[in-house]
């Protein structure tokens, strides 16, 4: 095991070759077709788990709280996520509304989720259950995470919206603002961090 844990193998083009030992912000590429190798992960294994507590945090504010209120005529109205994706149901597009459920709060939920579940006994010098099927799980998921594309979607909302009525920013819309932000880099680890760290940790008891 020692011995494959030495090598790595080009994924571009299957050549083989002895694992480097990278310093501070260098990175290994193959010699035959460029494909990177390797890299240092510099502090990501000490920052991935704080910025995924503080995702999750986010997601929470941003779920449970308003997007925005709108005033017209002395009438206001106010919804959160889940609201507008009842609402999206209840005006015959289901279709939409599922892709909206889907791809805001349940899949970048589970990425969250996931990550936390990884990271807390890793860092704490354990392999959790399961580890395998998980990172290949958090794989899969990456595409399917828009949270960025809905809060466009809202911001264009919003200026569309403004020039017929009030339209005030809810506590939600912040979080979603600080969420697509740090999502971004959450979600953007290297995954053979994650490998690294559980080769290096003895895998939980059965």
């Amino acid at each position: 095991m020692k011995q494959l844990r030495s090598l790595v193998v080009c994924e571009g083009c299957d050549a083989v070759y002895r694992r480097p030992t990278l310093h501070a912000r260098e990175v290994a590429h193959c010699l035959r077709c460029g494909t990177e190798l390797a890299r240092h992960p510099g502090a990501q294994q000490q920052r991935m788990l704080p910025l995924t507590v503080a995702c999750l945090i986010l997601f929470a504010i941003a779920n449970l709280f308003p997007i925005v209120e709108i005033k017209l005529q002395g009438l206001a109205s106010q919804t959160t996520l889940a609201g507008a994706v009842v609402a999206l149901g209840g005006e015959g597009m289901s279709l939409v509304a599922m892709l909206v459920l889907a791809t805001t709060l349940l899949f970048p939920l589970m990425q969250l989720a996931i990550l936390f579940y990884l990271l807390v006994p890793l860092n704490r010098g354990r392999r959790p259950r399961g580890f395998p099927m998980l990172v290949r799980l958090l794989q899969s998921l990456r595409p399917w995470g828009m949270v960025e594309v809905f809060l466009l979607g809202v911001l264009v909302a919003i200026v569309k919206l403004s020039g017929m009525a009030t339209v005030v920013a809810g506590p939600a819309l912040w979080a979603f603002v600080g969420l697509t932000v740090m999502l971004t880099v959450v979600v953007s680890f290297d995954p053979r961090t994650l490998w690294d760290l559980a080769f290096e940790t003895p895998a939980a008891a059965a």
